[in-house]
């Protein structure tokens, strides 16, 4: 198990000032430019036929990406909020190299059970299909939120159910990075279900990231802050879920408790680890793309 004291955060961030960006491509002469579009719908004509005017409007994105540089990173953002508030907004990753997508999506009691998951599932599957139009890599999406945000993006990330409708696998992501995310059957999703126990009594059935912990998965970050002062249990059953996927043979789990930060401020203190994540991620692929590519030319 991996954690970063508090006291250590603001060296870290002293030093991720002086690392390249995301974006792979080394220094470059020309600063990268960006581009934002908004309010973009993930749901296509035919899929929005019939559906209701909350789903139209609700169901939207905003995608923040370089102009100038191609075979970029992007990182899918969903919005916490406990799966019945909250707005979209891009994460603290501005100028990074990276395209950014803030996903919306349908809330309870607005929307249907399980309509949030659906739309994260939507959304994801569009930026895997359509990025490489603005120039971004479809191989390099990574997918990730805060609290209930977190928990969709370890739903649709761990469940291969919800992507394939859309003709794509979560084998397709390049990670996943739930920050300060319930991993057991989020307290929302009970209520829906007509469970009636207590908020903490913890249950984990199929709509439970724990549900789905296997070795077969892509890279996984888990990201929680300061068990003293997060949300309650939402620590404990972080180090859970990073134990069972290492015990099952997942080879590439990570786990970090921030110290001195509350489910709030884990928010924007988790883009630093977030950011190195993607980072190594994305170099350990080049480098076992590259051995494998010289084995390949041996004679």
């Amino acid at each position: 198990m991996m954690k970063t004291p508090l006291l250590s955060l603001l060296c870290v961030l002293t030093l991720m000032n002086a690392l390249p960006r995301m974006s792979g491509q080394g220094a470059q002469a020309e600063p990268i430019t960006y581009n934002t579009k908004t309010n973009l719908p993930y749901y296509d004509d035919a899929a929005l036929k019939g559906a209701a005017e909350y789903q139209r409007n609700q169901c939207r994105m905003d995608i923040y990406y370089p102009g100038n540089r191609t075979a970029f990173p992007t990182v899918i953002w969903f919005h916490g909020g406990g799966l019945t508030g909250g707005k979209r907004r891009f994460p603290a990753l501005k100028n990074e190299g990276c395209a950014l997508v803030a996903v919306s999506y349908r809330l309870s009691p607005q929307g249907a059970f399980p309509c949030f998951l659906e739309d994260a599932a939507a959304a994801t599957a569009w930026v895997v299909k359509n990025i490489a139009s603005l120039g971004g890599d479809p191989a390099k999406v990574f997918i990730s939120g805060h609290s209930a945000g977190g928990y969709l993006a370890a739903m649709v990330g761990m469940d291969a159910r919800w992507l394939a409708p859309y003709g794509v696998s979560n084998q397709q992501l390049a990670g996943i990075i739930p920050v300060s995310a319930q991993v057991t059957t989020h307290f929302t999703v009970k209520k829906l279900r007509n469970d009636t126990g207590p908020q903490f009594r913890p249950l984990i059935d199929e709509y439970a990231p724990l549900y789905h912990a296997s070795k077969d998965l892509p890279p996984i970050c888990l990201i929680v802050g300061d068990r003293r002062i997060e949300f309650k249990s939402r620590v404990e059953e972080n180090e859970l879920l990073a134990v069972s996927l290492k015990n099952l043979g997942h080879s590439q789990v990570e786990f970090y408790e921030m110290g001195g930060l509350d489910h709030g401020a884990v928010s924007e203190g988790g883009m630093i680890i977030l950011r190195k994540y993607i980072k190594r991620i994305l170099g350990q692929r080049e480098k076992n793309g590259a051995s494998q590519n010289a084995a390949g030319e041996a004679p």
